[in-house]
Parts: structure tokens; sequence; C-alpha cells
């Protein structure tokens, strides 16, 4: 009797403990605002796929806010606590004198994601053949718009003198514009473009991520005084990123595309073997979160090219890499 008593206050001991430490396990929540949803974007469903938010203890709420605008102003007026969004945005903030600036804390791709379609196969490409055709580019100041300018000048093409450019095309209306026929190239993103190659739409030739280098193309950032005030959740939130990063990087395409595939409903397995193959392939996946000062810099460059950088922004005054080097040194 005596026995039995011992282990009954042994097993109440045990559970209370276990108990007591579920209590102590408190989780953060987080709003998250992509700018859009996107294969390119793989490394954060698989970080939300694999758990690795939970495993840091956060409750990550994504929401897609479709373009540029609606994602900086969803983070500025606290519809999100941190957005996925070009870094150009956090530099239009700042030109705009922001008593809060946002800070890019976490890089999530360092490319551009576009590439160059032609209506008509071509077996031996040169951007020279792009003058005196119509040319179907991106909104005027955002990244896609500006990357693509700026790879054109870099092969001697003019954009306003060499070739008929048209940007007064809505970005969700650009694809059914070129199937529709308008425009002898399109830059499109993935997995649009490979679509339109499979169905013979269209036929890519050339990639602006690989022509233009290294930039900050997509990067999570977050108000000043939300670091401040909380930034145990955004190293979590980054730790979880990085494990996403290195498992995409070590992982085949195939493995990805499984695993991300709940997102893309409407988009076929292969395709999306396909579309995480090429941009893996090219470098468009950060295998780190440091956004680091030359590619900052190059980001100037391109927007100073298409006549949107507003001011000359230091690295130091919009960047922080400190919490993404503790977690790479952990």
């Amino acid at each position: 009797m005596k026995k039995l008593k011992v282990i009954g206050i042994a097993l109440l001991t045990l559970f209370l403990t276990v108990a007591l430490s579920a209590c102590g396990q408190q989780t953060t929540k987080l709003k998250v605002a992509e700018v859009t949803r996107s294969i390119f974007y793989a490394p954060q469903y698989v970080a939300l796929e694999k758990g690795f938010f939970e495993d840091e203890g956060l409750e990550v709420e994504l929401t897609t806010t479709w373009g540029g605008d609606k994602t900086m102003t969803t983070l500025l007026s606290d519809g999100a606590d941190i957005a996925l969004v070009g870094s150009e945005t956090s530099i239009y903030v700042k030109a705009r004198e922001a008593n809060d600036p946002v800070i890019n804390f976490a890089q999530l791709t360092q490319t551009d994601g576009t590439f160059l379609v032609a209506r008509e196969e071509v077996t031996d490409f040169k951007w020279e053949d792009l003058k005196g055709s119509t040319f179907l580019g991106q909104r005027k100041g955002g990244m896609p718009q500006m990357v693509g300018e700026y790879v054109l000048k870099q092969n001697g093409i003019d954009p306003q003198q060499d070739l008929e450019l048209i940007q007064n095309i809505d970005f969700a209306n650009i694809p059914s514009a070129f199937a529709s026929g308008t425009g002898d190239y399109v830059q499109l993103f993935e997995p649009t473009a490979s679509i339109f190659e499979k169905e013979g739409v269209g036929h890519i030739i050339a990639s602006f991520g690989e022509e233009s280098g290294h930039v900050p193309y997509t990067v999570f950032m977050a108000k000043a005084s939300m670091i401040d005030e909380d930034e145990e959740a955004i190293k979590k939130f980054t730790r979880a990123v990085y494990k996403a990063q290195k498992w995409v990087e070590e992982q085949p395409a195939e493995e990805t595309a499984k695993l991300i595939q709940p997102y893309f409903e409407d988009t076929e397995l292969d395709l999306i073997t396909t579309v995480v193959d090429r941009y893996k392939s090219q470098g468009s996946f950060a295998t780190d979160p440091i956004l680091d000062e030359e590619e900052w810099n190059n980001l100037k460059a391109i927007m100073d090219e298409a006549g949107e950088l507003p001011e000359d922004v230091p690295h130091a005054d919009l960047v922080n890499t400190e919490i993404a080097e503790e977690i790479i040194n952990e």
C-alpha cells in the first residue's frame, strides 16, 4: 500500500512538471504579408510545412497582399508584423521621412525572378535581337521593370529608343496580353514562363536574374520599432527561415516541389519541380538570410539607372545583418 502511494505521488509530480512546462511554452503570433504567391518564395513555404516556425514557438499567419504598395501599406498600418517584399520599398518609405523606418533583416531571394520569353523559338539569341521589336515589360517603378531595363542597357539597348516598350498593362494581365498577341517579347515570372513554353505560347530564351547579378530582390522586413520591442521573435523567425534555406539547398528540387505543392494546387507537380530547379540552378534562393552591402549597392545602382532612386541610403541605415549573422554563427 505504501509502495503504491509512493508511485502515485511520483506520477502526480511528473504530471504537474509536464503541465507546468507546457504552460511555460508561450507561442508568439506573427502576421506575415507576402507581396505575391510565388514558387520563387519556396523556402518560406518549406519553413511553414516543415514546422520550423512552430519549433521556434512561433505561430505564423501568412497573407498574400498582391503588390508592393499594398504590402508596405499593410506593414506600416500594423496589419502585419513582417512583410516579404522587395527591398526597394524600404528605400521609398525612408525617402518619405517615415518616423518608423522599415528594416530589412532576412533575405529570401537574391536574384531577379523573371525570364525573357519570345513569341517565336530562337536558336541563337543575342540581346541585340530585341532592337526594333515590341517588348511587353513590367510596371514602371517596380523591381522587375527596373531590372529589365537595367539588363537591356547593360547589353547596349536603350529601352525608350531602340524598341517599343509597353508598360501600361497591369501585372496580372501581362501574361494574357502576350498570349492574345501583344508583343514580340515579354518579361515573365515563373511558373507562367514555363507554362507558356509547355503550351507553345512562347519560349524562354534568357534569365534576367542571371544577367543582373545578386540583388536583395525579396526580403523579410519589419518596422524598426517592432524589431526593438520584440527582437527575440525576429531572431526566432530568422532562425526558422535559415533552416528552410539550408533544407532547400540540400534537397533535390522534386522534394521541395512536393512539400510546397499545397500552396500551388492548380500547378502540376512536374511544373513546380521544373521551376524550383530553374531558380535553384541560377542561385535565386538565398542560402542564408544575410543581405550584404554589395547586394545593397547593386540594388541602388539598378534603381538609379532607372531614375527611381529617391536618395542614396547607406546599407547600415535600413539593413540589420546582426540578427542573421548571430543565427548563422550559432
